[in-house]
């Protein structure tokens, strides 16, 4: 065994290491407008190499994505891989603070079954994933908004998670060689899945910082279906963080750790969780944290009540505070003295244990 591959075996007491399955489409549809683009022949090429079957609607409009039920939409949607252009709107990107200056999308939708999905209620129609073709046009576009002298940095995850589709598309790939030759631009991405060794020799510069997100055992056990063992993201973590001259990625990283829940013996489980972060990252790295505690909102729990009739996830909001935003809307999280208790605790354990890390936002 080489020194490089020893460093990637670090398996942890506390967590289980399994490899997420490869997300593989029972149908993979392409609209004429995407197959005019060239970068749809990548995908195409990719999709036939894998032996999926590949259907060609005549008009730029998805059909039978719809069943009798709810259920039976979102089970039809969550095998469909839909490659797609995205429309001109695309194109004018939002700022999303925290997390960056400005997101823009490579794909919508999701190949995992996480409970608590953020992307209930915030996409239209069935969870198709939609891929999107004209890609390159999107990358060219985000230098418009990139500051001279200044880093800005573009979020891609915030409508998929672009690993768990990566060996379909490539387009992850894609966005990280582009922002590597950016001089202002940085590219950020976040995922439960662990399939980065095609990543590790793609030409970063440092313009990339790729997060895994995880939560103690009893959460991604119960609720992240369809995604790799939270031990599976840290070593794929660990991959994308070593210097090149032991065989990693040389990326900077993140760990995302979200929906952070008040659960039974939540100080002890996420205790755990951080014994195995510090076994996965016990070398110098450029890490970042984030924090996320749970909630949801009225619009968000229909949806996922509909998609998941025998969830345990605790949406009763009654033990719940109300937060409003700023155009009416109602999100249910928790009181302040809890919020406060769970902040200290996360903040005390990575003071303590990654000192030199920093913590970008708790909310």
């Amino acid at each position: 065994m080489t020194i490089a591959q020893d460093k990637f075996n670090q398996p942890s007491s506390q967590m289980q290491v399994r490899s997420a399955r490869l997300w593989m489409p029972e149908r993979v549809i392409f609209t004429p407008a995407a197959l005019a683009e060239p970068y749809a022949q990548q995908i195409l090429a990719r999709v036939q190499a894998l032996n999926l079957p590949v259907e060609e609607l005549p008009r730029n409009r998805l059909t039978g994505l719809r069943g009798e039920s709810d259920r039976e939409t979102y089970d039809i949607a969550k095998r469909t891989l839909a490659v797609v252009t995205a429309p001109p709107s695309a194109l004018k990107l939002s700022p999303i603070p925290p997390s960056a200056d400005w997101q823009f999308h490579l794909a919508e939708g999701c190949p995992a079954h996480c409970q608590y999905c953020y992307l209930a209620g915030s996409l239209q129609g069935p969870p198709v994933i939609r891929v999107f073709a004209n890609l390159p046009q999107i990358l060219a576009n985000t230098a418009s908004y990139e500051q001279p002298g200044r880093a800005t940095s573009f979020e891609v995850s915030c409508y998929t998670d672009p690993l768990g589709i990566e060996h379909l598309t490539g387009s992850l790939a894609e966005c990280i060689r582009h922002f590597g030759t950016r001089q202002d631009g940085y590219l950020r991405w976040v995922s439960k899945f662990d399939n980065v060794d095609s990543l590790l020799e793609l030409p970063h510069n440092g313009h990339t910082r790729c997060r895994v997100s995880v939560n103690a055992a009893p959460i991604s056990g119960q609720f992240e279906g369809g995604t790799a063992s939270v031990g599976a993201r840290l070593q794929a973590l660990r991959k994308l963080a070593l210097p090149r001259s032991q065989g990693g990625g040389g990326y900077p990283v993140g760990l995302v750790i979200a929906p952070i829940m008040d659960m039974e013996d939540w100080e002890s489980h996420y205790t755990q969780l951080f014994d195995a972060i510090s076994e996965a990252l016990d070398f110098d790295c450029d890490l970042t944290f984030e924090l996320i505690s749970h909630r949801f909102t009225p619009g968000s729990k229909e949806v996922l009540l509909s998609w998941y009739p025998q969830t345990k996830l605790d949406m009763d909001e009654s033990k719940r505070s109300v937060k409003r935003n700023k155009f009416g809307g109602t999100k249910y999280v928790y009181d302040s003295d809890t919020m406060r208790e769970l902040r200290r605790f996360f903040e005390r354990q990575i003071q303590q244990r990654f000192p030199q890390a920093k913590v970008l936002y708790w909310t």
